[in-house]
């Protein structure tokens, strides 16, 4: 069995490592398919001399079995919408290698080098992200994955899309001779909406830590108390994520000149005696509760980041060949609910994470809320020049479409294929509307940081002189790309500048 991680999959996916294939797991693959074409010789085989799904009640001759696997990727392959990004279409690819290197599948050794060629010499297999309801697995993305491999199709290389045939032929790849259940294989699974998943939460523990990092920011800038965030208060708080997201931003602000100390106000002889105090006592709830907002998002991404992990060292389809019992399983390891929660899951605590960068955002803007900066953060005239006001509108909007995305996929199951898929995950859907909710998650932190490095040029010189080294360095990050907001000029263009910078950037807490 091969193992791997996240952290892998980013390398394969996101870094563009090579893949390649241990000597003893090809031993393994070929002793399965091997014992499977033997086994299967005298004895009727969903997928191996049947027809599929409500059809697995007709026999197929047996001069007939080979093309039956190439009718099967041919009539699924009916995938609508946008085209998956090479990013995710990568580790689609990587997540079926892996799933057939577990050695439970039967399949032909031919099917993972395919891949393995496809993914060293990046051919991007052209996948849809509507068509599969996530039960007989991916079916209609998978069906594309397959139909690329045997030389049909199109595919993306370069940017550009291609005729597979053409690229095929260009770089002296022969397609993919299907054999046994090759076709079944290949489609029956749960690798498209589990490869979308683990890129979805690489992207999503990046947007927890700007997060982070943004929330010390705004503590730092209006000078809040150090308790919020202190060991005291949160380690009586039984949750990891809290206390991770705690100990963060206390890491974050180690070298701060800005955190007031609560001790400072105990000992204010002045403060204690008035009947009204000047010093505000406690922030604002998106400022002081950090933690027990940040922390459930924190626990849940890495719960899912186990499920992904256990799904993409598994064996998803069926059925199940184990040469160890010499045996072949019937059962229905392709559905994908595991995934499909999860995701539902990972979308409503991003929508959360960019709720609070929302509201965190509309605090910086409203000078009688944070009492510090002028209206907007306008570094010029108030009345004639607007600040960063346009760019709220972006970000508010942006956060109420995420809400709407935020209803889950996994109670959405509508029975089809004659009633034999009577129950379904709508896998696939609820990974390719997480990552709207990422996308948009990073457009309304991409605005906010923008606020957030307005704020800093409002402070005083003594004040800028006293920040945290490490907000020194992601005030840096962003006024590489974009120049303070001074006059009233288009941001559109600044703002992507800025999304690519958080994207490409897993920042140091």
């Amino acid at each position: 069995m091969n193992q791997i991680n996240l952290t892998d999959l980013e390398n394969y996916a996101l870094e563009f490592k090579k893949f390649s294939l241990n000597e003893g797991l090809v031993s393994q693959i070929n002793e399965s398919f091997d014992f499977l074409k033997e086994f299967s010789s005298d004895k009727i085989i969903y997928g191996i001399n049947t027809g599929f799904g409500p059809m697995a009640q007709f026999k197929i001759d047996e001069d007939k079995l080979n093309q039956l696997q190439y009718n099967l990727i041919r009539s699924h392959s009916t995938g609508t919408g946008n085209i998956l990004d090479e990013e995710y279409v990568r580790a689609v690819l990587i997540a079926r290698v892996n799933n057939f290197l577990q050695a439970n599948s039967g399949i032909s050794l031919g099917v993972i080098e395919k891949i393995v060629e496809f993914l060293n010499e990046r051919i991007s297999p052209e996948i849809y992200e509507h068509g599969g309801v996530g039960a007989s697995g991916d079916l209609v993305q998978l069906a594309h994955l397959a139909l690329t491999l045997i030389g049909e199709g199109f595919v993306t290389v370069d940017g550009k899309r291609q005729l597979t045939k053409d690229v095929l032929q260009a770089k002296g790849i022969k397609p993919l001779d299907v054999k046994l259940r090759d076709g079944l294989g290949l489609m029956n699974g749960t690798s498209c909406m589990t490869g979308i998943g683990a890129v979805n939460l690489i992207y999503s523990y990046r947007l927890l830590n700007w997060s982070i990092a943004s929330s010390a920011i705004i503590n730092e800038v209006v000078e809040a108390f150090d308790d919020s965030f202190s060991n005291g208060l949160n380690a009586v708080k039984r949750h990891p994520g809290q206390q991770k997201v705690a100990a963060d931003m206390r890491s974050f602000l180690s070298d701060s000149q800005l955190i007031r100390k609560r001790e400072e106000l105990f000992k204010d002889d002045e403060e204690m005696g008035r009947s009204e105090f000047k010093k505000k006592i406690q922030e604002y709830y998106s400022i002081r509760c950090v933690p027990q907002i940040l922390g459930p998002v924190a626990d849940t991404l890495d719960y899912a980041k186990n499920v992904i992990e256990n799904e993409l060292n598994s064996t998803n389809d069926n059925p199940i060949v184990s040469v160890e019992e010499q045996n072949v399983f019937h059962g229905g390891n392709f559905h994908g609910d595991y995934i499909s929660l999860e995701m539902d899951k990972v979308k409503i605590v991003i929508t959360r994470l960019t709720m609070l960068a929302e509201r965190q955002l509309n605090f910086l803007l409203n000078s009688k809320l944070n009492d510090k900066f002028p209206a907007f953060l306008n570094l010029k005239q108030l009345g004639f020049n607007f600040g960063i006001q346009g760019l709220q509108f972006t970000a508010t909007s942006t956060t109420a479409e995420n809400q709407t995305l935020s209803n889950p996929m996994y109670v959405h199951s509508i029975p089809n294929n004659n009633d034999n898929q009577d129950i379904v995950s709508m896998g696939t859907n609820s990974a390719v509307m997480t990552k709207k909710v990422i996308e948009n998650g990073f457009q309304v932190m991409a605005i906010h940081m923008i606020a957030v490095c307005q704020a800093i040029d409002l402070l005083d010189d003594t004040q800028k002189a006293q920040i945290s080294s490490k907000t020194k360095k992601i005030y840096d990050l962003i006024r590489a790309v974009m120049p303070a907001v001074t006059d009233d000029v288009p941001q559109s263009e600044n703002i992507k500048k800025v999304i690519e910078v958080l994207r490409t950037n897993n920042i140091e807490l």
